[in-house]
């Protein structure tokens, strides 16, 4: 019965190669838990934020899909011909139920199963997780290779191989559908709720950006977070993300570091009208509603945009760092105007359907016995 913790995991740099591993690709999407007892379906967030109201295409579909009582671990994304859609999933999550009803026909989402933690009465958290995944490859096999539920449907089982070499190559060629990397999981491993006993190995890279304003921690004596900007080929400066996670002293000393920058700082301030400026499009400004929290304040104090900051980032969407950056280290030696998208490794885009074969096959699966 939910609500049930999703087992988490440690972050990695490098494909770890032992025996007794099994890889699939790190889904860039909403972690979902799904709950089926006979024509009830319930969709748990991991932080039991109830989702099931903004995905009622996907009850449908799982009702069709799953077995008629069990509990399967995955995750929610949208799909488009270029691949993985952070952003579009993103929108999904509106208060209103007639625009939840448009975008559920307008940006239909899948789901991607990768573990099963119970079928019927068996209770299957304590199984390794070997035993899980035939499990959830026979439920899945059962129900949705049928006429009514092809297995091209949007209910997919995820790729998986035991070949520390495939998982590399799913871990390079994958990036340019949106994954965020790999997942590694010992076969023997229990279901451990809200424990990090799995292993992610991100993408990971680093950018000189522009330090272009910044936002007060919440305790109201230190930064927060940096506003990082870079130029693209019109010379405009672009809102791409923030560097945050700083301890408490070094949130200190950043106020003191930034003070000269805040003397006269809007004053020819690339982002100063942002409020009129967001609404054109194709421009990204800080000060943006969350769509998370409408009540988050986004606040931020500009900076003359004179310092280049190293930042340490996992990949772009829409001209945008994915998840937030860490700070590295500050450059006098570089200038603001070369902070620009150029530096930025590209990564072709690649259609889901060339990179599986299927949406609910992976291309390894018609060589690889263990995919």
């Amino acid at each position: 019965m939910p609500p049930v913790r999703p087992m988490l995991a440690t972050a990695a740099r490098d494909v770890p190669r032992a025996a007794g591993l099994a890889y699939e690709p790190k889904w860039d999407g909403f972690r979902c838990v799904v709950f089926r007892d006979g024509a009830e379906v319930e969709l748990g967030s991991r932080n039991d934020r109830p989702l099931t109201r903004y995905f009622p295409e996907l009850v449908e579909l799982l009702l069709a899909a799953l077995p008629e009582r069990c509990v399967v671990d995955g995750e929610i994304v949208v799909v488009t011909g270029d691949g993985l859609d952070f952003d579009t999933l993103q929108n999904r999550l509106h208060p209103a139920a007639s625009r939840v009803r448009k975008l559920a026909a307008e940006t239909p989402a899948s789901f991607v199963a990768f573990d099963l933690l119970a079928l019927g009465d068996r209770d299957l958290s304590g199984e390794p997780f070997s035993e899980r995944r035939r499990a959830l490859v026979d439920a899945l096999d059962t129900f949705t290779n049928t006429e009514e539920q092809p297995s091209n449907s949007r209910v997919i089982l995820t790729p998986l191989t035991e070949d520390p070499d495939v998982a590399q190559d799913w871990f390079t060629r994958f990036e340019g559908a949106g994954f965020d990397g790999v997942m590694v999981k010992p076969l023997d491993l229990p279901y451990e709720q809200n424990k990090r006993v799995m292993v992610k190995v991100k993408h990971e890279r680093t950018a000189d950006c522009v330090v272009a304003g910044f936002r007060w921690h919440k305790d109201g004596e230190g930064v927060g977070s940096l506003l990082l900007g870079l130029f693209d080929d019109e010379g405009t400066l672009h809102h791409v993300g923030v560097a945050s996670s700083f301890t408490a002293a070094r949130r200190r000393e950043l106020v003191g570091e930034l003070a000269p920058l805040r003397e006269h700082a809007l004053e020819g301030h690339p982002w100063r009208g942002w409020a009129e400026a967001e609404q054109q499009s194709g421009s990204r400004m800080p000060g943006a509603r969350s769509r998370w929290s409408a009540d988050k304040d986004l606040a931020w104090e500009p900076l003359r945009p004179e310092l280049v900051a190293e930042v340490r980032y996992e990949h772009l969407l829409s001209g945008r760092f994915r998840h937030g950056g860490r700070l590295v280290r500050f450059r006098p030696d570089r200038t603001p105007e070369s902070c620009t998208y150029a530096q930025l490794e590209q990564v072709a885009p690649a259609e889901l359907a060339e990179v599986f074969g299927s949406p609910a096959k992976s291309e390894e699966s018609t060589e690889d016995p263990n995919a």
